[in-house]
């Protein structure tokens, strides 16, 4: 088995006190209580300060550009199913410039893991708003403070089609670990927002506001995860009261589940040693 150690091979650059150091920790804790191979697992990320993650995980990993990781992700797990495929990114990458993509990739239901790594702000460039941000949050280029109203992640997942839908804190590296194996295992597309507090450039958002508005959908004694509609509830209250664990988790059809069993050596092991073979891949799959 491996250890987290064997997982992460290089000294990561965050901020001192930064959530995405637990992050990592979790989710290195969740390849191991999975028992995936190193060569088995691709770790696929965008820009910004989450998205370096994959720099520190010794298993296959994409930095793609800016908001187009989730494309990405899904096009290695439809090339190659027998793949594990984890997608990490933050609040800017993920609901910005690369919100259309989560929502089609949530609708298509695509058996891949996102991993939203929350902090509120565009930390890599020094501390813009985000898409997330509060309303009012002051910055150096929204002095007058944030106008637009927050995107609230796990309304948006769940409305459009996401199967699994977590929350995390990184302060919680145990439940955090357990909560993304979860969403590993789970056969769909799988959503989790960790909120990873910025230490260096959100003074508003910190671990001790966080904590004060947490609590785990564990101690409701008739919260059932399998029910829409209180997962729909549970998010509609996320700005005032932020819901740790598994909101919502159901099973249905997967993207190209049908087309894959008919066709039981993925594009990716094709063989295309010959121009002729290359052709005629090219060819067949393009005809669909």
């Amino acid at each position: 088995m491996l250890t987290i150690n064997e997982l992460t091979h290089s000294k990561p650059t965050w901020c001192p006190g930064c959530g995405h150091f637990a992050v990592l920790n979790a989710i290195s804790r969740a390849v191991i209580e999975c028992g995936l191979k190193k060569e088995e697992t691709v770790c696929v990320s965008g820009i910004g300060c989450s998205s370096k993650l994959p720099e520190y995980l010794d298993t296959y990993g994409f930095h793609t550009i800016h908001g187009r990781s989730l494309p990405h992700a899904q096009g290695v797990k439809l090339a190659n199913p027998a793949l594990t495929v984890i997608d990490i990114g933050g609040d800017g990458d993920g609901f910005a410039i690369g919100c259309g993509h989560f929502i089609h990739a949530a609708r298509r239901n695509v058996d891949i893991t996102y991993i939203l790594m929350n902090n509120q702000v565009y930390s890599l460039t020094k501390g813009q708003t985000s898409p997330t941000s509060d309303r009012g949050f002051i910055t150096n280029t929204s002095p007058e403070g944030a106008e637009e109203a927050p995107i609230n992640v796990l309304l948006m997942a769940l409305t459009a089609g996401a199967t699994f839908v977590g929350c995390g804190f990184s302060s919680d590296v145990t439940g955090l670990g357990s909560l993304i194996a979860a969403a590993i295992k789970h056969k769909g597309f799988s959503f989790i927002n960790v909120i990873s507090p910025c230490v260096t450039f959100n003074k508003l958002n910190t671990y001790d506001s966080y904590k004060k508005q947490c609590y785990k959908l564990s101690d409701i004694s008739d919260y059932d995860p399998q029910s829409y509609e209180k997962a729909i509830k549970a998010a509609l209250g996320y700005f005032e009261k932020k819901p740790l664990g598994l909101l919502f988790k159901t099973e249905t059809s997967i993207f190209k589940e049908t087309h894959i069993s008919l066709h039981p050596i993925a594009p990716a092991m094709q063989d295309i040693s010959t121009p002729q073979k290359h052709i005629h891949l090219m060819q067949k799959y393009l005809r669909r």
